[in-house]
């Protein structure tokens, strides 16, 4: 008799978690329609980040015979079947094939009017046929200077109710971060993990491939009170604001003899954040004298995940002011960033004040 391996029978499925929480609400169910046409979008991306490096640099492992097979080999590996021209036109790059993907999956949602992408000069909006009552900022390829190196890379996105009864605009997504329904992120890393916050807390749903869809592997996650590693791109220091570099000499060399912090820096914001929620710490992007507004954009990759560790029990800030507290005056504004362990974040805001004080 074969001993069969147990299977889970009651897999507890973002799906599922969406559609619990909105019948908590007693939510229209726009939301849930939303989030599992965004989910499949984040799918369809983690297929392209998994494929494109093969596609680019071994297409021989497959020995095609022909260029019409190499063709429509090459459209395949870079994730979605028809997203490229099967008779020889150029390959659509990673960062245009992801923002195509959650902007027509957001789309074909019903749920949105007007989208907000890193990738797109003005706000997108929606046909009146299409439309419903949400705006959703997002970044579609978070890191993408690093596809080449086999960096994690990651999706960040923000979903707000539009507030107003005009017509659909720009206007709708300039709303502060306090204001967000529901934010989170997708990391494409050793395993595509996806990330929500709500006001219910922070969720977090593996990818298995096995069956296409994500699995809750932590519930309610909290980040650590204080933690051991800084995260910062110490290539600025000689920009930096004075409590910048203050605050790093006390972590390489704390003056009560305790032991210094690890340094960490990826250089795709989803990876370093994703590590500070999970072992604890601080991520700095802060502003220095090339960029006094910092480089991080406010409404999708500053509010969404300024959402998810305030979430988690964590601070968020520019150092003048919480994060999610800044009302935007327009959508590709950037903001300075400084988030994670209450602890850490806080010892940094009295390095702060104090310089601010001189």
């Amino acid at each position: 008799m074969v001993d069969h391996a147990p299977f889970e029978t009651d897999i507890s499925t973002l799906t599922r978690f969406v559609m619990e929480e909105g019948r908590k609400a007693r939510g229209t169910g726009e939301l849930t329609q939303l989030l599992n046409s965004l989910c499949t979008a984040i799918k369809a991306i983690s297929s392209a980040v998994r494929q494109a490096g093969i596609a680019q640099l071994h297409p021989h492992v497959y020995q095609l015979e022909n260029t019409s097979d190499y063709n429509i080999w090459r459209s395949r590996a870079y994730g979605i079947a028809g997203s490229t021209n099967v008779t020889g036109d150029q390959v659509k790059k990673l960062d245009i094939l992801s923002n195509d993907l959650v902007i027509n999956m957001l789309k074909s949602s019903y749920a949105t009017c007007v989208l907000v992408s890193e990738e797109d000069t003005d706000a997108i909006i929606i046909e009146p046929e299409k439309r419903g009552k949400y705006v959703v900022c997002f970044d579609p390829l978070d890191g993408s200077s690093n596809i080449d190196c086999l960096v994690s890379i990651g999706t960040i996105f923000g979903i707000y109710r539009k507030k107003s009864t005009d017509e659909p605009s720009e206007k709708d997504a300039l709303q502060p971060g306090r204001d967000l329904v529901a934010a989170g992120y997708a990391l494409y890393g050793s395993a595509t993990m996806l990330v929500l916050a709500m006001d219910c807390g922070v969720n977090c749903f593996m990818l298995d491939p096995s069956i296409g869809e994500f699995i809750m592997v932590d519930k309610d996650v909290k980040i650590k009170k204080k933690g051991n590693i800084y995260s910062l791109n110490e290539g600025y220091a000689k920009e930096f604001d004075p409590s910048i570099n203050e605050y790093v000499q006390r972590k390489k060399f704390p003056p009560d003899g305790s032991a210094p912090y690890g340094a960490r820096y990826v250089g795709s914001m989803v990876a370093d954040i994703h590590r500070t929620l999970v072992y604890g710490g601080i991520f700095l992007y802060p502003a220095n004298k090339k960029s006094p507004s910092g480089k991080l954009r406010l409404l999708y990759e500053c509010n969404p995940i300024a959402y998810v560790i305030e979430k988690a029990g964590g601070i968020a800030t520019t150092g003048n002011e919480k994060i999610l507290d800044i009302v935007p005056t327009e959508i590709h504004q950037k903001a300075p960033v400084i988030m994670g362990s209450p602890e850490d974040v806080q010892e940094f805001l009295e390095i702060y004040k104090k310089h601010k004080a001189k």
